[in-house]
């Protein structure tokens, strides 16, 4: 009876010929790589989502609309993309609800509306940078992760030398191809996460410095409102830092 010839020409057959460990640290790294993006395309989208909602908003912001006017409209029909719409609600609810109190000083509105857009900028900055942790960690840990699954293959290649007593090149690279493959699955997950954290880590700085820059507007404008109440006028806006 012949004995079987094992096939090691294909990838297939690397990874099925493979040890369970090695082929448990390329299921985890492909599982990473995979899940990466997954997370990527969903960020992508997020942010250009985002960006043309706060086109749109600003549009209707400086258009020279009503900020009550402006408030129903986010109300009725809000734009779950658009998060400086939701810092505005957040910031003119509390101005409505404060502004409603008798007796209360301009300054102390002011201060309850920064406040509640400062919690909603939180919120939203929490939302855009919710995969940038796992993006990283897969950037840093995969490389380590596919170093183990080689060191793994080529000690058990060693062993099979050992076992076979022979240094025949026929029967060492199967072993040392399987085991440099881990590597290369593990350079595979972490370049593109690296590359991609970094590049998403710019954009959502960017769009936070737009987001902030129009929330400060909207401010500007809900104390200039708040100048013109009857009962509480004054002759310089109440301003207060948002961010």
């Amino acid at each position: 009876m012949e004995p079987t010839v094992v096939d090691h020409s294909s990838m297939w057959s690397l990874v099925s010929n493979a040890s369970v460990v090695v082929q448990l640290v390329m299921l985890t790294l492909v599982a990473a790589s995979v899940t990466s993006w997954v997370m990527i395309f969903q960020r992508s989208n997020l942010l250009r989502a985002g960006r043309r909602a706060l086109e749109s908003f600003e549009e209707r912001f400086w258009s020279g609309i009503d900020l009550s006017k402006l408030y129903r409209q986010a109300g009725s029909n809000p734009d779950p993309d658009s998060g400086v719409e939701q810092i505005f609600r957040a910031g003119f609810k509390e101005f409505s609800r404060l502004r409603q109190q008798p007796g209360v000083d301009p300054e102390a509105v002011m201060e309850g509306v920064a406040r509640a857009m400062r919690v909603a900028i939180s919120r939203e900055e929490e939302k855009l940078e919710q995969s940038l942790p796992f993006l990283a960690t897969v950037g840093s840990v995969s490389p380590y992760i596919g170093l183990f699954g080689t060191v793994w293959g080529i000690m058990n290649s060693f062993i099979g030398i050992a076992k076979t007593q022979t240094t025949n090149l026929a029967v060492v690279a199967p072993g040392i191809a399987e085991a440099l493959l881990a590597t290369a699955l593990g350079l595979v997950a972490a370049i593109p996460a690296v590359v991609i954290y970094n590049v998403f880590a710019r954009s959502i700085a960017g769009y936070k410095a737009q987001v902030s820059d129009a929330s400060a507007e909207v401010l500007l404008l809900v104390s200039r409102d708040l100048d013109h109440q009857p009962s509480e006028r004054s002759s310089q806006p109440h301003m207060v830092k948002v961010g």
